[in-house]
């Protein structure tokens, strides 16, 4: 029988951010298993959704600025149909831009918003 002893400041690790968010991108990228990447890093599966749901609530405390402006008076009756503005606008720090109109269905403007991740 082998007994090893551990003594000092034992095996805790301190990852970066960079560290902790290139892990979750591996372990949640389609077809990976977590089990496989935590086994990869030396660390528990447990760490991985640990670091994931933290991971989520700071995503979800993110402030973003919003601007409502008042909607366009409709032309008279008679006149053409207006192609509606967009009811969403989503500048994103990289350039890119997503505008979803207010007459789309609910499942593409989460379809849209998912991609943009």
């Amino acid at each position: 029988m082998q007994v090893t002893v551990l003594t000092g400041a034992g095996r805790r690790r301190d990852w970066s951010d960079e560290d902790r968010l290139e892990i979750l991108r591996e372990a949640f990228s389609p077809g990976a298993m977590v089990s496989h990447v935590a086994r990869r890093f030396d660390i528990s599966r447990s760490l991985i959704y640990q670091w994931r749901r933290a991971a989520l609530r700071r995503a979800q405390e993110t402030f973003f600025p919003a601007v409502i402006e008042d909607p366009i008076e409709p032309i008279a009756s008679g006149a053409a149909p207006v192609e509606s503005e967009a009811a969403i606008v989503l500048e994103l720090v990289d350039g890119r831009r997503l505008r979803i109109s207010a007459s789309a269905p609910p499942a593409l403007a989460v379809a849209a918003l998912r991609a943009m991740r």
